[in-house]
């Protein structure tokens, strides 16, 4: 008897270690198998150019990665939920090129944004096996709002971007899906995310650079090319789970 009793305890608390962690992504279990690395989408931020990840593209495909650079819909200056379906059109196209059952995505900047829609909102939990942003305004950043003064300078995605805006603000109140694994990159010293910190996501790694290498410089343009994150980007789309930097890990990764 004391062993069916030990039995039970030990289905029921593992229940409730699993309620917990599906909390933690939101509800449902995983339907990504995180084994199989399938193509890497980038996602350009604010303005939609691309330039600025040309650098990050030639650093996955030196490691063996198919990597497709999105491209969005109006300079990315509309929607953030005609983006996000652009996203979604990628992801399709990239999976019926490859025959991959999922797809890794990184989105710098206002694209992490486009990219957590997607996957909240858009069905691309069920797509996504990582999901890595790059100085994401998660939370909004004060910029927006300083360019909502100037009439005409600040379009619709420059308008879902303020700290005020109802779609962040939507957002902040849906738990993200279970099934990817996630990890949002930011640099402290950030010139264009107001405050920095607005890249940190409840129940998600959300490392600053500065955790790895506190004396590391690096400005919200130079975040793509940065060699520290691409290696980063690079380590947290490995089939492990996704690593915890520390201050312990910054010789390795930049040496």
């Amino acid at each position: 008897m004391l062993v069916v009793t030990l039995t039970i305890l030990a289905i029921g608390a593992a229940a409730v270690v699993g309620v917990l962690a599906s909390a933690r992504y939101g509800q449902g279990a995983g339907r990504v198998d995180q084994s199989r690395p399938g193509p890497v989408l980038l996602v350009p931020g604010y303005g939609g150019s691309v330039a600025g990840l040309q650098s990050m593209a030639a650093s996955l495909r030196g490691a063996g990665r198919d990597v497709t650079i999105v491209q969005l819909p109006d300079q990315a200056l509309g929607d953030l939920a005609v983006q996000a379906d652009a996203v979604a059109s990628a992801a399709q196209e990239a999976r019926d090129r490859t025959g991959a059952a999922s797809v890794d995505v990184v989105g710098y900047s206002a694209g992490g944004v486009v990219a957590r829609l997607w996957v909240t909102e858009h069905g691309g939990s069920d797509t996504v096996r990582r999901l890595v942003t790059l100085g994401s305004p998660h939370h909004g950043t004060n910029l927006a709002d300083l360019g909502a003064l100037v009439e005409g300078r600040c379009p619709l995605a420059c308008q879902q971007l303020s700290p005020s805006s109802p779609v962040l603000a939507r957002l902040d109140g849906e738990p993200l899906p279970a099934g990817p694994e996630y990890v949002s990159l930011w640099s402290t010293r950030d010139d264009v995310v107001a405050p920095p910190s607005s890249a940190v996501l409840d129940g998600v790694p959300s490392p600053s650079l500065q955790s790895i290498c506190p004396t590391l410089q690096v400005r919200h343009s130079e975040l793509p090319a940065d060699p520290l994150v691409q290696r980063l980007v690079g380590e947290a789309l490995g089939t492990g789970r996704v690593p915890s930097w520390g201050p312990a890990d910054c010789a390795r990764l930049t040496s």
